[in-house]
Parts: C-alpha cells; structure tokens; sequence
C-alpha cells in the first residue's frame, strides 16, 4: 500500500507532517538510497528503504502520549542548531521518539502535548478540526472595550482574517489586565500579534487547556503521560477511531 512520504514519517514518530515535509525539502529523507524532495512522494512502507539523516525510519508499533508543563525559555522543536533548550530537554530519555504538537513561543508557557502518534497529532493541528485551547495573559495596560470586541469578531492580520476568540476579562489594575483568552487557531504568535494590532502588548501567556485536556496541577517543568481515557478523549474529538 502506498503512503505519502511525510505521512510515513509522522507516523514513524519523526516529526509531524509539516515538520516531516521542512526534512524533505531539506534534503535530509532518503527512498533506496536516493535524496527526495518531492513533497508529493508515495512510497511502499513494506518494500522502500527510507532514512533521515542517514538512519533507518521504520514505523512505531506503540505510541506515547504526554503532557508537559513548558516554562519560559524553552523552544518548541526537537534539536536548536544554536544549541539553546528546549522543550525535550525537560524530558528523560524514552524508548519511543515523540515529538510537540503545535506552538509554543520561547516566552510563553503551559500545556503543550508530545507524541508520536502522527496521525492523531496532524488531526490535532489541522484547522477543520478547530481544536479549542484556553490562555490565561497578562496585558500592559487596562483594555478599551471597542478593541477586544474587535478582537472577539477578528481582525485581518497578515491578509487574513482571525476566527473569531472568546475573552473574559479577570482583573484589572494599575499593573496590567489578566484575561482568559479561548481560541481555535494555531497561527505563529497569533495571540501576541493580535493584542499588537489593537495597540497592547501581552506581558506573560499560559496555555491552561488544550483540546479539553487541563494543565491542572502539573508544576513548571513537569510532564506526566496521558490516561487511556484522556487518548480516547483525544481521539473522540478528532474522529479518530
């Protein structure tokens, strides 16, 4: 049966699809021998040779599900060419190589879930899925109520517009504003960027959930692995059965 390159590889566990795609376009997947940099490659995972960075991909038999709290400082990638850290650093060496699904920025922090299940996690990432995840941030300022409106509606940002966002206002101060912020995009800093275009600037961010999964008491650092119900939960959600 034949199966695309980059969908191969996330199930491998290697990356996820639009990692595994940046891998090929890089140079760095081999078919028999061969370098591909053909996006749309299909190959016979029972009868093709595949390597990345000269090393054997076969695909994972059991997958690993976990849940991490990240602290600032810490990138959200497998390896950092300047060697700064990141988010696989906080975690022991396992038998099975996982990796995050979707963003989090160097200054934020909270609720980040790696695995090596690819398939689950491209259903994760994919838009039409509109995975809900909750923020707690901190603003400069005290909010005028016409710009967070704006920001509830959407706004054009890059050329696009934003799906509309969820916000509630906790505490206001002379210090800043805490909000709770719910959302279903994933664009690269969209949040920060969205607080920018209205003319605020958010101070510190925290993912407390990520598709119904809680961070609840997890300290800075700390990762545990996800309960059967949990995955299940996952699953459900995405239509994965």
């Amino acid at each position: 049966m034949l199966v695309r390159l980059n969908k191969f590889l996330s199930e491998a566990g290697i990356a996820s699809r639009r990692e595994a795609d940046r891998m090929i376009a890089d140079g760095r997947v081999r078919v028999n021998g061969r370098v591909i940099q053909d996006l749309s490659t299909k190959i016979d995972e029972e009868k093709d040779h595949v390597e990345v960075d000269k090393k054997r991909v076969r695909r994972e038999k059991a997958f690993v599900y976990i849940m991490l709290n990240k602290p600032q400082g810490y990138l959200v990638t497998l390896k950092d060419p300047f060697r700064r850290p990141t988010v696989m650093d906080l975690l022991p060496h396992l038998d099975k190589r996982v990796f995050p699904v979707g963003r989090l920025d160097l200054d934020s922090e909270g609720l980040l879930v790696l695995t090596n299940d690819g398939e689950l996690a491209h259903r994760l990432m994919h838009p039409r899925f509109e995975i809900k995840k909750v923020y707690l941030i901190k603003i400069d300022q005290t909010p005028d109520p016409s710009r967070l409106a704006r920001l509830r509606k959407g706004i054009f940002l890059e050329g696009r517009k934003t799906a509309p966002v969820k916000i509630a206002v906790l505490s206001s101060h002379q210090g800043g504003t805490r909000l709770r912020i719910e959302i279903h995009e994933g664009r690269k800093r969209e949040l920060r960027k969205m607080f920018e275009a209205v003319g605020y600037r958010i101070q510190k961010l925290k993912r407390m959930t990520f598709a119904g999964l809680p961070l609840g008491k997890l300290k800075k650092g700390q990762w545990r692995y996800l309960t059967q119900d949990e995955v299940k939960k996952l699953k459900k959600l995405t239509r994965l059965t």
